[in-house]
């Protein structure tokens, strides 16, 4: 009998319950009581709900207020001491954790996020030193087996790994030189003893530990670690399926399979080939297979036929009773349901599944495999096969304009006209910044009334020309707002863009968009990305307008404002009929007509976000060329297209640069901006290593938290930074964009910097 396993599920409720209920909570709007009612409602629901498609084994204690690894940490005593002593409760402490916090005479920052692997969810890095003190503050994987439980399903809990919990962690501040989070593994180990036969003692037969670490190259030199931890566990654990997802295990399969492990889960939707090689390892073993046929990165309608060939392929080497049907990964980065889709035509809806319907599929599947009879079985498979039919007719029709005009791209096409130290000179009279330019990533906060405003144009209650009306007050205000504090390199605000890549998806052909398809990104923040679904092009000028009404209320010079091509094909949810490269490089050349169009209508810098190129990175090394390539060459094509005086900027988000910096280098904007105020100045090193040579704005305080930087905190980085960088190259600028923050805090937080930037241009005349 095959079973069939979900590995977990979004966090956010159908309805985005969870995300209303922690903000009303940040607001003090909700008692912490109100809090966990509301989150115990959401993880009931979506247990009974998986449950009711029938998936045999169904997840718990994946669930999270804000970020799954951040749990972790709060679990396992690893919280800063910057967060202790100042009498906050435990659910106050971790959410300062996440986002800071500024209140009540209490002043720190959050911890640093990075992006959950090639995702673009974001996690809260652990910090650890010699000095910290594991311990079991609360076993929330009990907990919430219990919850469960009582809810009338029995659950298979999920924990993070030791092993991957340490590799994901940093050296906190104060750590010996050389440091190594890993070595505090025999430390960790005891901790996880008992949290696992809590749950053995609870009554749990199986956990699934997450180990994703192992589908990386740097998880071959911690065969010894592996070893010693699941030989340290399994004695005291319930039965332990090690789950692996987003890439191939490769070699690391030869010891993996010699772990005390009942069960491995692989990733066949990223990985499908790996398939042959697991099963040679692990066949003279009495490992279970969990085969991740059903993605859970994507939101295609799985093809059956496909998903059972390799489900027969495992059964024919294993026998049945090894053999589970899975998700390829957790759920988390697909949205709830389709049920709340009524924009969608029915030939579009018909090529989608996202969480709920993707539990029914593996269900569908794994008893297809086991030889049901049933009829509602074979009625799923029939209309399966069906749906897949039609999709792949959709799919042979392309544009052959676009494709031709992809077809067509020179090398020429990627190279500016002259080298940046021709540009840069050009640039400077051209501009007549100051040194130590200020500017702002973009966006600035998306008030309430914008949001209204906007649904209002939806409904109907405003007219086209009310609501342009509108956004022209608000830009004029936010330029104004620029203007007052003596912001040196202006943006428009976007208030008329409900999303960075969205708003873009809507105007270009080729995409198609959902109402309630929400995406978790970071702690409260969802995103809903727009759909690939065929070729890409630009029917006509998609941000000019804006622009160009901008810089027409103000004689400072202006920065259009695009996502880069990267970027938006990683936010969204991309075909999978054909290559990344081929949709980029649609993209790219929709966005270079686009940047074109900007200098003809008088913009002087364009800045082309690309936040995502690292995040798109390969997790094994061997794939990292043909990516960087590409890549690479998408934003060059995006950009390249305009004379020597417009000056191109990029913006990039928490990243690990050093073994792509080549790559960085190749992209040639003539700013870039990244995220840095989190990351120990260790990302500018780097740079420095490297010898960068354009000009670069290390983001000198966190967006991502409501706290607002002092002037001298700002000073204190920009000291740092100019310790590092030529002073001659350094713009000052916030982390990210504004969007998300309330008004208050922007406007002082923006006066610090400029104040910061006023002191270093009188400091370092």
């Amino acid at each position: 009998m095959v079973a069939s396993s979900v590995l977990g599920f979004p966090r956010i409720g159908a309805n985005r319950e969870v995300k209303k209920a922690v903000e009303a909570y940040w607001a003090g709007k909700i008692s912490a009581e109100d809090l966990t009612k509301a989150a115990a409602d959401v993880k009931k629901t979506s247990w009974q709900s998986i449950k009711e498609r029938g998936v045999d084994f169904v997840p718990s204690g994946e669930f999270s207020l804000y970020d799954h690894v951040l749990d972790h940490s709060a679990a396992f005593n690893v919280i800063p001491k910057r967060y202790v002593g100042h009498g906050l409760s435990p659910i106050d402490v971790y959410f300062a954790m996440g986002r800071g916090r500024q209140a009540d005479g209490v002043d720190v920052p959050a911890s640093e996020m990075k992006k959950w692997f090639d995702s673009n969810y974001h996690f809260v890095v652990p910090e650890v030193s010699d000095d910290t003190e594991f311990k079991l503050n609360f076993n929330k994987a009990v907990e919430e087996y219990q919850e469960a439980k009582a809810a009338g399903v029995t659950t298979r809990p999920v924990v993070l790994g030791p092993v991957s919990f340490l590799v994901l962690s940093k050296a906190a501040k104060g750590a010996q030189a050389g440091f190594q989070p890993i070595s505090l593994l025999h430390k960790l180990l005891p901790v996880y003893k008992t949290l696992l036969a809590d749950l053995k003692a609870a009554g749990a037969e199986w956990v699934q530990i997450d180990e994703p670490v192992l589908v990386l190259d740097s998880a071959a030199a911690l065969e010894k670690e592996f070893a010693t931890a699941y030989e340290t566990l399994e004695p005291v654990s319930p039965k332990i399926l090690l789950a692996t997802y987003f890439s191939r295990l490769d070699s690391n399969v030869e010891f993996v399979a010699k772990l005390p492990i009942a069960g491995l889960h692989i990733d066949l939707d990223r990985a499908p080939g790996q398939l042959e090689d697991v099963l040679n390892a692990i066949k003279p073993t009495n490992i279970i297979l969990s085969l991740g046929v059903v993605s859970g990165r994507n939101i295609w309608k799985t093809d059956f036929a496909a998903a059972i060939k390799l489900g027969q392929q495992a059964i024919e080497a294993l026998g049945a009773d090894r053999v589970i049907i899975a998700t390829s990964s957790s759920l988390l980065h697909t949205p709830v349901t389709l049920a709340s889709e009524n924009k969608l035509t029915a030939e579009q809806k018909d090529w989608f599944s996202f969480a709920l319907e993707k539990c029914a599929e593996v269900a569908t599947i794994a008893a297809a495999l086991s030889g049901s009879q049933d009829a509602a079985v074979a009625a799923a498979l029939e209309a399966n096969k069906v749906s897949i039919t039609k999709r792949r007719e959709f799919e042979s029709t392309s544009d052959d304009t676009v494709r031709k005009r992809v077809a067509a791209i020179t090398p020429d096409q990627l190279e500016r006209k002259s080298p940046f130290a021709v540009r840069k000179d050009i640039q400077a009279k051209h501009l007549n910044l100051p040194k130590f330019p200020t500017t702002t990533i973009g966006s600035f906060p998306q008030t309430k009334e914008i949001r209204q405003a906007r649904a209002k144009l939806g409904k109907g209650e405003l007219t086209p020309e009310q609501y342009d009306e509108f956004i022209k007050k608000e830009i004029e205000s936010v330029v104004r707002f620029q203007e007052k504090i003596g912001l040196d390199l202006l943006v428009h605000g976007e208030p008329e863009r409900n999303d960075m890549v969205q708003y873009f998806g809507e105007q270009l052909s080729g995409f198609v968009f959902t109402q309630n398809a929400w995406v978790q990104s970071y702690g409260s923040r969802y995103v809903r990305p727009p759909i690939i679904v065929s070729d890409v092009s630009r029917p006509g000028p998609m941000t000019v307008r804006w622009s160009s009404y901008a810089q027409s209320v103000t004689k400072k010079p202006m920065k259009g404002m695009l996502t880069g091509p990267v970027t938006i094909l990683n936010w969204s949810f991309p075909r999978a009929d054909v290559s990344r490269e081929l949709q980029s490089k649609q993209l790219a050349l929709a966005l270079r007509d686009e940047v074109i169009d900007l200098e003809k209508a008088g913009i002087s810098a364009i800045q082309v976000d690309e936040p995502a190129i690292r995040e798109g990175l390969p997790l094994r090394r061997s794939d990292w060329d043909a990516y960087l390539k590409w890549a690479v060459d998408s934003f060059k094509l995006s950009t390249a297209g305009v004379t020597d005086q417009l000056q191109t900027h990029s913006h990039f988000c928490y990243s690990d640069f050093d073994d792509i910096f080549p790559s960085i280098q190749r992209l040639d904007a003539d700013v870039i901006s990244i995220e840095a105020s989190k990351a120990d100045m260790k990302l500018l090193t780097t740079f420095k290593q490297y010898g960068y040579s354009n000009q670069i704005g290390p983001g000198v305080y966190d967006i991502h938290s409501p706290r607002v930087p002092g002037d001298q905190e700002i000073k204190d980085r920009l000291k740092a930074m100019l310790d590092i960088l030529p002073d001659s190259l350094l713009f000052v600028n916030p982390d990210c964009g504004l969007k998300t923050r309330g008004w208050k805090e922007t406007e002082a937080s923006l006066a610090n910097l400029v104040a910061a930037a006023q002191w270093a241009r009188q400091t370092y005349a």
